[in-house]
């Protein structure tokens, strides 16, 4: 009964997940792109899929400031049409704007150095993404981000 979060990008892949309550969040990991065909990633996210029992896929759509859809956000969309070939659970898109800096600013709170910023930034950005989606849904009224270290 766990929700995937994905914050899609052109060199990363953030990716954050629910207990099975759906009572906490926490960031999962982080796929590095190197080259990866979007058939490649797609199929990784389906293994994930599959691993923890999702139900339900959540993928940050960047919009514009303006909230006009972009460039970024039509690469999303294409991703989010592929993942739909390929699995057969809901997928919804969450506005995710600002996640990356506000995701940033968490990591700068926990004491992280740059280097740990660069290579978790991602995660965290799909964790606010879910923490976003569960808050708007009412998934869980008790939703508390979960220790990444625990």
């Amino acid at each position: 009964m766990r929700i995937l979060a994905i914050d899609y990008g052109d060199r990363a892949v953030g990716l954050a997940i629910t207990d099975e309550l759906r009572l906490t969040a926490r960031p999962l990991t982080t796929i590095r792109r190197d080259r990866k065909s979007l058939q490649l990633l797609v199929a990784e996210i389906r293994r994930y899929v599959v691993e923890f029992d999702i139900v339900e896929l959540v993928i940050g759509l960047p919009l514009n400031m303006d909230g006009s859809v972009g460039e970024s956000a039509q690469r999303v969309m294409k991703l989010v049409e592929r993942l739909r070939q390929e699995v057969t659970i809901p997928i919804h898109t969450v506005d995710e704007r600002l996640t990356s800096r506000e995701a940033d600013d968490r990591l700068r709170a926990r004491g992280a150095g740059r280097n740990e910023r660069r290579m978790r930034s991602d995660e965290y950005a799909a964790l606010i993404i879910l923490e976003d989606f569960l808050a708007s849904s009412g998934s869980s009224k008790a939703l508390q981000p979960q220790n990444p270290e625990t």
